[in-house]
């Protein structure tokens, strides 16, 4: 009865504030809400609304429910957002972000401004960048996907579309990176088109303006920009199989890095150009903070998944050499070994250089043309980046582009079989 007194006295205080609750019995909100994270200012909360989490924020003018019911735990969720039926974890919706009933999205997903889904879309560790959208009926997780100019030219996943992020070997370091975050934050770059009915095997890595037909799933990289792909059908096999034995670590392991340092870019990004947009009212700052927050998450979800293949190297290598006798390939041997001796050395690098800046010429010029660009033109972060002058972009990309080319050479350097 405590608790039901008490889901009542928080959905009147919300009322109070200006939230529109048509049908009030039907609303929980968990005892740990903090209602001072939750805007009066044109919230609505649909029958079925669940709220949960002490880290919980909702903005002004976000709509939750409206299609089917729908529980938040944790989330941030910014202005405008509408959120139509389904189940968000901590995860994080920035202005005008919208999914369709069906959802599940899961912890470290990261929707920026206008981003969006159909319905029944099922995502984890995904980040979606301005525009992207994605069709019905679809696993995408484990992805960072950029490309795109506005709401009209958009990046697209297909409807039935599925990110394979699980080997058969029971790994997941499969990260696949659409796009890349020096370039794609100035959102200027051709949209990127993954055909329904389709797939990419991860950890991929695509190139701008990539267009894979429909009804194709993708096992490979293709990091050129403006690529027709059109897979082929694998022939059929009916050969062994040997659990634990990895053939090829090396696309694996140069792949996960470069995701890695795209992840610290982006980071880079946020602490630098985004901070002079996102922060600019209290719940702003906490919107601001959730985000930094899930690309921590990001951060140690990528260590995590990568520790764990290095984990399963030796006894791969093992089983290799057995299963190959004297036709095994010193290469791949010796790939194994060198990664794992120097795992520790790279495990601490990673963990060091998350909140790496370089203080480079370009960043301190593009830092002062965005001051004034955002004195001049205001606070609206997609019209500032739309209308930034091509010189500019440049020069911002060409200092993201140095920090993740830093990161890979200073990682690659501590396993230099992998640099052949």
């Amino acid at each position: 009865m405590e608790s039901n007194n008490n889901t009542k006295q928080k959905v009147s205080r919300l009322i109070e504030k200006g939230v529109t609750i048509p049908n009030p019995a039907s609303v929980d909100i968990g005892q740990e809400v903090d209602l001072d994270r939750i805007s009066g200012e044109g919230v609505v909360l649909y029958s079925g609304c669940k709220i949960f989490g002490s880290k919980t924020l909702i903005m002004a003018g976000s709509k939750l429910g409206y299609e089917a019911p729908v529980s938040v735990r944790d989330c941030q969720i910014g202005p405008k957002v509408e959120l139509k039926g389904g189940f968000f974890r901590n995860s994080v919706f920035l202005e005008k972000a919208n999914m369709g009933s069906g959802a599940q999205v899961r912890e470290a997903c990261i929707f920026e401004e206008e981003a969006n889904g159909a319905h029944t879309v099922g995502l984890k560790h995904t980040i979606l960048f301005p525009f992207v959208t994605l069709g019905s009926l679809i696993n995408f997780c484990d992805c960072l996907m950029s490309g795109g100019t506005s709401r009209k030219n958009h990046s697209e996943v297909g409807s039935s579309y599925i990110h394979f992020n699980y080997t058969p070997n029971q790994d997941k370091a499969t990260a696949s990176l659409i796009g890349d975050v020096p370039r794609g934050v100035m959102l200027d770059q051709n949209p990127v088109f993954l055909g329904g009915q389709g797939g990419v095997v991860g950890p991929a890595r695509l190139g701008f303006g990539t267009i894979i037909a429909a009804g194709c799933v993708f096992r490979g990289d293709s990091p050129e920009d403006n690529r027709l792909i059109v897979a082929q059908a694998l022939e059929g096999k009916n050969s062994d199989f040997h659990p634990g034995v990895y053939w090829n670590i090396k696309r694996r392991v140069v792949n996960n890095i470069h995701y890695y340092a795209n992840l610290i870019a982006l980071k880079e990004w946020y602490k630098t150009v985004r901070s002079q947009f996102l922060p600019k009212s209290p719940l702003g700052e906490e919107l601001y903070k959730g985000v930094l927050e899930k690309l921590d998450l990001a951060f140690e979800e990528r260590i995590k998944r990568f520790k764990a293949l290095v984990q399963k190297l030796p006894r791969s290598a093992e089983r290799y050499q057995g299963i190959m006798k004297q036709k095994a390939s010193q290469e791949l041997l010796n790939q194994k070994k060198e990664l794992c001796q120097n795992w520790p050395q790279i495990e601490d690098l990673l963990h060091n250089v998350q909140d790496r800046a370089i203080d480079s010429p370009e960043k301190n010029t593009f830092m002062e043309q965005m001051a004034k660009e955002s004195e001049e033109k205001g606070h609206d972060y997609i019209k500032v980046i739309q209308e930034l002058d091509t010189k500019w972009r440049t020069i911002g990309t060409k200092w993201l582009d140095s920090l993740v080319r830093e990161i890979n050479t200073e990682t690659l350097a501590k396993i230099p079989s992998f640099q052949a």
